[in-house]
């Protein structure tokens, strides 16, 4: 069944329904505590969700790379688990993509390449990184540099 859900910033109140879906989505609470450091440390950026009604599908977060200047984190990303395998982290991504692309944002991401380049997202080139560099990708434009992650993701 496809679900017609629309894209769209999460709206205050919604904070428990997004852990909610973080902590059914990751095996650990690690992801949902990430959200909350983030926000606390004033480092987010924006949470966008995949809503169908009141119900969030999907979900993820952007914060404030401390280098390079300017640049944007993608962390956490999830889709309900009751939701997968029906493209939502892909269309979810590849609305990303093409935002990033259209406003000349970069947004860095660690995690699968194979997924992460179906979705737009290209290999990092030139980076240096305290995570794997061969699981470090970016959309938008990008150069050269070391990558400094806010410092909520320390201990990850």
């Amino acid at each position: 069944m496809f679900l017609s859900g629309s894209l769209r910033e999460l709206r205050r109140g919604e904070e428990p329904a997004a852990e909610a879906l973080l902590n059914r989505a990751f095996p650990s609470d690690e992801e949902a505590r990430l959200v909350a450091k983030l926000r606390k440390s004033g480092a987010m950026a924006g949470e966008q969700v995949l809503a169908d009604g009141d119900t969030l599908l999907g979900y993820y977060a952007l914060s404030q790379m401390q280098g390079p200047k300017g640049w944007l984190c993608l962390a956490p990303v999830a889709v309900d688990p009751d939701h997968h395998g029906k493209g939502l982290g892909r269309r979810m991504m590849r609305w990303l993509v093409g935002w990033a692309e259209q406003t000349g944002q970069t947004v860095v991401v660690l995690g699968d390449p194979t997924f992460y380049q179906r979705c737009g997202f290209r290999m990092a080139e030139g980076l240096t990184s305290p995570y794997p560099v061969d699981h470090t990708l970016v959309a938008g434009p990008a150069g050269s540099g070391a990558l400094v992650y806010p410092k909520a993701f320390e201990g990850l």
